[in-house]
């Protein structure tokens, strides 16, 4: 009886020592739409969007966000109604301010910054500069960061393909690979993005192919995935096409995975807060 006993109390303490060293993050890829006047005219100006946005951040208690096409005053107007978060990137026009940020927003309670850096998607990815075929300048945000209470370290990168170029979005994601093993080496890797390729393409292949990153989508238990992640602020567009991806290295097992098409009403009218969907992932580690 008294062996049976300890037999228990062994495997008791155990199963909690397993709970105790099972941690969680929540991750999101979220395309914020760059603030212009033609939005603001069809009534999805970012006046609008921003504390739908933020409260969306807030409510998701996301502890990494990789946002993209973020200008410098939707950052300022973000980072007031965001006080828990910090976010690191640069305007990929100039490296400095200008243009948009593939930014990656962080809890700044639970994260410490180790090192952080940016390359551009194109032949001299060290200058700002418009790759192959691409009609924009695209740029790859990187951070690393260390959890305040265990020491973890991770990385995580940030991108925004090009919407035109497909030779670009293709060699784009060589350059990227080739990035993310010379930066990270063997550690936990995340990379989120506007890959503005589907699941079907080539260079999102090249991912799946890399032996290292895995499409969290694909090993996710339970996933939530009523639409496509783009709908163009239409609420009649229906698609299977994910061009807003998380990928992730071996070191992270994914719990969930969802694509949340929230809605906000305004002037007696329903609007998404972006003309993409959030991709949401919960991640173990």
């Amino acid at each position: 009886m008294k062996t049976n006993i300890c037999i228990l109390f062994f495997l008791s303490l155990l199963a909690s020592v397993a709970v105790a060293q099972e941690r969680e993050m929540k991750i999101a890829s979220f395309n914020i739409r760059y603030s212009n006047d033609s939005d603001y005219k069809a009534g999805n100006g970012w006046q609008n969007r921003c504390p739908v946005v933020a409260s969306m951040i807030q409510f998701y208690d996301w502890d990494i966000i990789g946002a993209q096409e973020c200008l410098i005053n939707q950052l300022n107007d973000l980072k007031p109604l965001l006080p828990a978060y910090d976010f690191i990137g640069v305007g990929r026009e100039d490296g400095n301010t200008a243009g948009e940020y593939a930014a990656i927003f962080y809890k700044t309670a639970k994260y410490t910054v180790l090192n952080q850096g940016h390359f551009w998607l194109s032949k001299t990815p060290d200058v700002p500069s418009v790759g192959w075929d691409a009609v924009l300048k695209r740029i790859c945000t990187w951070v690393q960061l260390e959890e305040k209470s265990t020491g973890f370290r991770f990385f995580t990168f940030n991108l925004h393909y090009d919407h035109k170029g497909e030779k670009s979005r293709r060699l784009a994601s060589e350059l990227t690979l080739q990035k993310i093993r010379e930066i990270a080496g063997n550690n936990p890797v995340m990379l989120t993005g506007d890959f503005n390729q589907d699941q079907d393409s080539e260079g999102y292949k090249t991912f799946l192919s890399s032996g290292f990153l895995y499409d969290s989508y694909l090993y996710a238990p339970v996933i939530y995935v009523p639409n496509g992640t783009f709908n163009a602020f239409h609420f009649d567009t229906i698609s299977r096409q994910r061009i807003d991806h998380v990928f992730i290295s071996a070191a992270f097992r994914v719990q969930r995975y969802g694509i949340l098409t929230d809605i906000y009403w305004h002037d007696q009218a329903p609007h998404f807060p972006s003309d993409h969907f959030p991709v949401m992932v919960v991640l173990n580690y």
